[in-house]
């Protein structure tokens, strides 16, 4: 990020680092009240899921951002904010009617998948610098949703245990996964093109 950015721009991305941090950290009494879990096995359990593991993306890109630690590159803030939108998108078309979170659970379920999509959205269409985005780029947007996927699956084959019901093949077979991969695949480049798009128009 430019070291012109404003102070508002800074003080946003501070905000919405912080509420992922307060969301992940007020998470982890409540998972461990709900699995009857100790620390250590919910620690390990919590970066299973893409949305925790995307959120800490999120603190430690605009934690730096916000603390002026240097540029970060526009292709990288364009693809973790696809990311966390797709968090968002995908929590609400196909994920929240399977549970209903109460008291603090709720709170920390709707920040980690609603207020921080929609913050980081926001803030990405209003100081996140544009430059050189191009389709050319494209592919750099499936890049954390690939890595994440490898190492979900395969530790999912170690343990049995697959957080997201749309990547057990185990339930589904390795067809339909494979299928709900390659739509995810679509939704994350789409995001990525319309997010370019924008930003050339932004130049104009």
């Amino acid at each position: 990020m430019p070291n012109h950015t404003s102070r508002l721009a800074r003080g946003c991305a501070a905000l919405i680092a912080l509420v992922a941090l307060a969301a992940l950290i007020l998470q982890t009494p409540v998972l461990m009240e709900l699995g009857d879990t100790s620390l250590a096995a919910t620690l390990w359990e919590m970066p299973r899921y893409f949305t925790n593991l995307t959120n800490a993306l999120v603190v430690l890109t605009l934690g730096s951002l916000a603390l002026g630690r240097g540029p970060v590159r526009p292709v990288w803030l364009a693809a973790l904010t696809a990311s966390v939108v797709l968090v968002g998108a995908v929590y609400h078309l196909l994920l929240a009617d399977l549970w209903n979170p109460q008291g603090l659970h709720f709170w920390t379920d709707q920040a980690l998948h609603s207020a921080v999509p929609l913050g980081l959205g926001v803030w990405w269409l209003a100081y996140a610098p544009k430059s050189n985005l191009s389709l050319r780029g494209l592919p750099a947007f499936a890049i954390w949703p690939a890595i994440y996927t490898v190492y979900v699956l395969i530790r999912g084959a170690l343990d049995g245990i697959y957080p997201y019901p749309f990547l057990n093949p185990v339930e589904l077979g390795i067809g339909q996964v494979a299928l709900n991969l390659f739509g995810l695949l679509l939704a994350i480049l789409a995001t990525g093109a319309v997010m370019i798009g924008i930003a050339k128009a932004t130049r104009r």
